[in-house]
Parts: C-alpha cells; sequence; structure tokens
C-alpha cells in the first residue's frame, strides 16, 4: 500500500468509503435506551461484513466513541445485545442517534484511522491520551553548506535527519549542550550565519568551530558533521576512539592547542555516556512501555532509546480507563501514542497484548518498514522493562498522592467560596498592556488534574479604550460567554467554568458582573483576587465576593498557596503573550497594511526605495518601475496611500 493510500493521509475519508449517517434516528437529546438501539439496527440493515471504522454520536452529532473493527457488522451488533453491555457502554448506547462508517481495506489500515479520529475528536467514550505537547527532536539541516543544529517541534517541513523523539525539552537540551562541546556545530539561524564577519561568543567558549568567519573549512566541517551523525546513530565507541587518536597526535606533533580542544571534546564525550539514567548498550533503538493500575488510575512509563542513549522518559495518565481493561487502555493508548511519534523499530512491553500482531502490522505499514512489539523473557532487554515498571509504579504513587492533595484543595475552594461541589473547571483571567499598547485579556483553565495548557486563551482587544482595565475585562468577558452561550447554549460540553477567579479587585469584580448581566449570564461563580495594603506580600490577598464582601486567609494556608498559584499561572501566561505580540509590533512594517501585498513583493518594494516612507511618497510611476511590481500591484499600493486625493 503506498503512502497515499493510507487512511491517515489527507482525503482519506473520501477513499475509504466514508458514510455520513443516514440512518440517524431522530429523538430527544436525554439518554434513551430504546431510541439508541433503535439507531443502531438502523445502521445494522446495511452494514457490511469488512474492516472499518465506526462512529457514534449524539442528538448534536457531537461524536461519542469511536471503534475499529475487522467486521463491522459483527463488532456492531454487540452495542444491541443490551444485558451483555457494562454500564458504561449502555450509557454510551443511551445517547446514541446515528452513526458513521468508513470502511478500510485491513483491520491494520482500521487501527490506524480509529486512532487518528480519537485524537481528532476526542470522544466522551474512548480511551484518550492526555497530552499537550508534542516531543521535540533534534535536527541536523541539511539545506546549507554548513548544516545547522537545533531543536525542533511539529511538522517535518525542513530538509535533513530528525533524532528522536526526546522525552522533554530539558533532555534535547542536555544533548544539545553536549553535542555542541564535542562537535562544535553551529545552531545560529541562517541570516545570524551570513552577516558575521567576527565570530560570535559560543565560538570562544569552545561550542562552535565558526564556520561562518571561515575559522574551519568544508571538508573538515563536514567531518564534524558525519562524526555527530555517527554519535547520533549510537556509534558513540567510534568516535571517542577517533578522538583519542587525534589527540594522541595533536601531541606528539606538538599541537598543544589543538590537543587541548580534542581533551574537551574526549570530556564532554565521556560526560554524555555517564550521564545516561540507564544503560541501553546494545539495544539499538527501542521505545520501551510499561503500565501500572491502581485506584481507578493507570499510569504508563514510556523510555526512549535511541542508538543504545537514553533520550529521556516520560508518564502518562490515560483519561476514560474506569471501567476498561489495562489490554484495552494499553492497547489504545500505543495506537494514539505513534500517531505522531514516528516508531523505534524494537518496542518492548511488560505484558502480552491480544491485538500486539495486529498493531505490529499497523505501525510497520505506516512507518513503511518492519516494527517488532515483544516482551522481553531474558538478558538486558528484562532489565529495562523492569526499569520501566519500576518507574510507573512510581509515578502513580506520586499521582495518586497529588490526587488526594488536589482533591482536599478544591474542596477548600469550594468551601470558601460557597460552591456546591468542588469546581472541575476553573478559567483565571488578566490583562496585559503598557501604557495601554498591545492590549490583550489572557484566560488559563485548571482543573482536578492541574492546568490544562491545551485551552488556554488570548484576547487581542478591539473595541475597549486600551488604557482602561475595566473596560479591558468588560470585552474580554462579553467575548468569551457569548460565544459560549452560541456554541454551548445547555452547558453539557464541560467547557463552562465552575469558577471564575479574576486579577482584580471591586472595579474589576463591577466590570465582570456587568458584562455577564448584559448578555444574560448570572450564575456563574465569580472571585476577585486583589493584593492587599501590603501589595500582595506576605500573602496578603483579598478576596472580593460579588455581593460586595472581602475575605482575607493565614499566610500559611495550603488554599491560598494554592489560589496564588492559579493568578501566577495567568500572569506568566498573559506577559508571554503580551512580549510576544509586541515583538511582532516591532518587526512590523506599515507596508503589511496594503491589501495583496505579500511578503515577497513587500521585500521588492523595500528593496527598491529602501524604506517604508519612501514608498508611501512615491508617485504611480515610480511604483511601477520597482523590480516584481506589476502595473496592477503599483496601482493598489498608489491607491492605499493616496485614496484621499
Amino acid at each position: 500500500m503506498s503512502k497515499a493510500d493510507r487512511p491517515d493521509q489527507p482525503n482519506a475519508a473520501s477513499r475509504f468509503n466514508e458514510e455520513k449517517a443516514t440512518y440517524a434516528v431522530r429523538g430527544a437529546d436525554a439518554p434513551d435506551l430504546e431510541t439508541g438501539v433503535a439507531a443502531i439496527r438502523n445502521v445494522l440493515k446495511t452494514l457490511p461484513h469488512k474492516p472499518g471504522v465506526y462512529r457514534m454520536h449524539d442528538a448534536r452529532g457531537d461524536v461519542l466513541y469511536v471503534g475499529k473493527a475487522r467486521a463491522l457488522k459483527n463488532r456492531v451488533t454487540n452495542y444491541v445485545q443490551i444485558d451483555r453491555l457494562p454500564n458504561r457502554l449502555r450509557r454510551m448506547v443511551a445517547l446514541t442517534r446515528s452513526m458513521t462508517i468508513v470502511t478500510t481495506n485491513s483491520e491494520a489500515e482500521a487501527l490506524l484511522l480509529e486512532a487518528q479520529l480519537i485524537k481528532r475528536y476526542r470522544p466522551a467514550y474512548n480511551v484518550l491520551l492526555r497530552d499537550d505537547k508534542s516531543f521535540p527532536f533534534i535536527l541536523l539541516r541539511a539545506d546549507h553548506k554548513f548544516p545547522r543544529i537545533q531543536k525542533h517541534r511539529g511538522a517535518r517541513r525542513h530538509k535533513g535527519q530528525y533524532y528522536g523523539p526526546f522525552a522533554s525539552a530539558g533532555s534535547v537540551n542536555q544533548t544539545l549542550n553536549a553535542l555542541e562541546k564535542l562537535f562544535l556545530l553551529r545552531s545560529c539561524t541562517d541570516s545570524f550565519f551570513n552577516n558575521r564577519d567576527r565570530p560570535c561568543l559560543l565560538y570562544q567558549i569552545k561550542r562552535c568551530s565558526a564556520p561562518c568567519v571561515g575559522r574551519i573549512d568544508d571538508r573538515a566541517y563536514a567531518d564534524l558533521v558525519a562524526d555527530a551523525k555517527a554519535f547520533l546513530d549510537g556509534k558513540s565507541s567510534g568516535v571517542q576512539t577517533k578522538l583519542a587518536s587525534e589527540m594522541e597526535a595533536a601531541a606528539e606533533a606538538l599541537d598543544f592547542e589543538r590537543a587541548a580542544l580534542l581533551r574537551d571534546r574526549l570530556k564532554a564525550l565521556t560526560f554524555i555516556q555517564g550521564s545516561q539514567a540507564i544503560n541501553a548498550q546494545g539495544v539499538g533503538d527501542a521505545d520501551i512501555f510499561a503500565l501500572a493500575h491502581r485506584n481507578g488510575v493507570m499510569g504508563i512509563q514510556a523510555f526512549f532509546i535511541r542508538g543504545g542513549q537514553n533520550w529521556g522518559h516520560r508518564s502518562f495518565f490515560p483519561s476514560h480507563v474506569s471501567e476498561l481493561g489495562e489490554d484495552e487502555v494499553f492497547t489504545s493508548f500505543l495506537a494514539q501514542f505513534y500517531e505522531d511519534v514516528p516508531p523505534a523499530r524494537l518496542i518492548l512491553l511488560d505484558r502480552e497484548l491480544a491485538e500486539a500482531d495486529l498493531l505490529a502490522q499497523a505501525l510497520s505499514e505506516r512507518a513503511e518498514r518492519k516494527i517488532e512489539i515483544s516482551v522481553p523473557r531474558r538478558g538486558d532487554r528484562v532489565r529495562l522493562v523492569a526499569q520501566a515498571t519500576r518507574n510507573a509504579e512510581e509515578a502513580l504513587d506520586r499521582r495518586l498522592a497529588e490526587s488526594t492533595t488536589q482533591g482536599k484543595l478544591l474542596q477548600e475552594v469550594a468551601d470558601l467560596f460557597e460552591l456546591p461541589e468542588p469546581p472541575k473547571r476553573i478559567e483565571i483571567y488578566d490583562n496585559s498592556h503598557i501604557q495601554g499598547t498591545n492590549a490583550l485579556g489572557a484566560m488559563v483553565v485548571a482543573g482536578p488534574e492541574g492546568f490544562i495548557k491545551g485551552q488556554y486563551r488570548k484576547f487581542n482587544i478591539k473595541q475597549a479604550a486600551t488604557d482602561d482595565d475595566f473596560a479591558m475585562m468588560r470585552e474580554v468577558f462579553q467575548r468569551r460567554f457569548a460565544r459560549a452561550q452560541e456554541d454551548d447554549p445547555d452547558r453539557d460540553s464541560g467547557q463552562w467554568p465552575d469558577l471564575v477567579l479574576i486579577d482584580g479587585g471591586k472595579g474589576q469584580m463591577s466590570a465582570v458582573k456587568a458584562a455577564l448581566e448584559e448578555i444574560g449570564v448570572e450564575d456563574v461563580p465569580l472571585i476577585a483576587i486583589a493584593k492587599g495594603p501590603n501589595h500582595g506580600r506576605e500573602g496578603r490577598e483579598v478576596f472580593h465576593f460579588p455581593d460586595g464582601r472581602e475575605i482575607t486567609l493565614p499566610v500559611n494556608a495550603p488554599v491560598l498557596f494554592y489560589l496564588q498559584r492559579l493568578r501566577d499561572e495567568v500572569h506568566r501566561f498573559a506577559i508571554g503573550a503580551h512580549r510576544t505580540k509586541r515583538s511582532k509590533a516591532i518587526t512590523a512594517s506599515p507596508l503589511d497594511e496594503v491589501p495583496g501585498i505579500g511578503p515577497s513583493r513587500k521585500k521588492a518594494l523595500l528593496m527598491h526605495f529602501g524604506t517604508a516612507r519612501a514608498v508611501r511618497s512615491a508617485s504611480l510611476e515610480d511604483l511601477k518601475k520597482a523590480p516584481g511590481v506589476s502595473a496592477a500591484v503599483a496601482q493598489t499600493v498608489y491607491d492605499f496611500y493616496h485614496s484621499s486625493g
């Protein structure tokens, strides 16, 4: 099967015969088991005995569940046998009003497509891999005479070799630092490289070979690149031998400066080899997973081994795992995990999975090379899996302890602010600007499991006077909750807050109350956090209620520390977003406002006239003379600046 024909590629739905649910049964939004069964029975009438993926929708069309099957008709039939279903699936069937069917060529393709759709729709009844951050990689660029080494996240658009995944930004930064000391490869951007006339500080501290100013020639730099590739591919012993022999040769030739440089590089290599948390020599490339389960919570530990080197580990805690078996959760986790991450050639697990062969086949098709899933029985691999298992259990212990503490804190928050139950979603708001410029509002979200960074939002202030904090806060709340009323009037999506915290005092509270009352929202709990008489020092924050009451808390109260942490997080997010907006404003050009002028034409105009002011004052004939600027574009620019006369 070619890459273009895989179900995870664009337009796959049209090739894989996606049938939108013409079988929809109309019914009330309220759960109704008979109506749900009737909807599924209508689907069964035309359902083929083919592999594929099915989606269950509620009355609003939201996806409840995504499942895959070797034979769709057989699998979906199980949902009408109510007596055999657990309570969780009965609830799902009671909400089902329609289905969407996608047929595939094989069960392996169905598994790939299922993982893709789960990640896209985040269904309420699927196991979900909750992780907001993508994995970092090391990229060795291949689009320049002197290749650059850098950290990379996201789509792989650059030409070059990608090494990873690394478990965290910390692990990739540590490796990059060692690589710079060891191989002296440049990390600067091309524009910085092209404009140097003398070496930068990295050359002075022996972390770059300064190819920008000719301190190293093409061939010698290519040798460094080759050594770096060998090291990242796991051939560190060969690199070590080569450096040692070169150091001895330099010493014998009385070139002590070069010998000292090679000695420092050998030290860097020894450090990175000794800093590995686990010894994985002889394993090559492998991903190692172990699962721990206790008190209804499952934790999965992942180790990433590349070239026999440990590139870090990370803990995962999938959601929606109650009433599910470990095998089902583990399989679903792995399928979703490898939706974005390229699999290693060897995947080591701490247990046998019923669908391990199917998963290996699916991952092999996606990676276009053989992927092996194995449960080791002897040797060093058993030791590695045992270490992953131990880490999974320890991470789960920490998670359960944190959950207990977090639960107590949220109960204290509920008691303090007179909420009916501990809040599941807390939204915290703040504004940021400098003398009214580049003003924006910020919202961060927290829940029982901590901050939910994927749901943070920023609001560019459009209407309010940007030196009026009260007006800015009114605008932010009107936009946020008017949109919430439009998208989720029944408040059943979990996106309405159980508590809103406002950074400010009585004025901000009054502005927010007025804004919400104006759009008909009067039942969202509001609390404003203001600095006390000593400007918040010594924990003297004052909490303002909508009815005018004020309270303070003991300076050593754990709930006060928690609320301060929420307030500090929205400060951090607001300041960071404002800094980014201000940086963009500094580099903006007046030509950005001209409609139809893209980057290349803007560059052509600036190169020809020198400044944006000169472009503005140019005559139509002069504009036409600029290279790469057509008569129509010249007329557009001229009309934009001379529309009044």
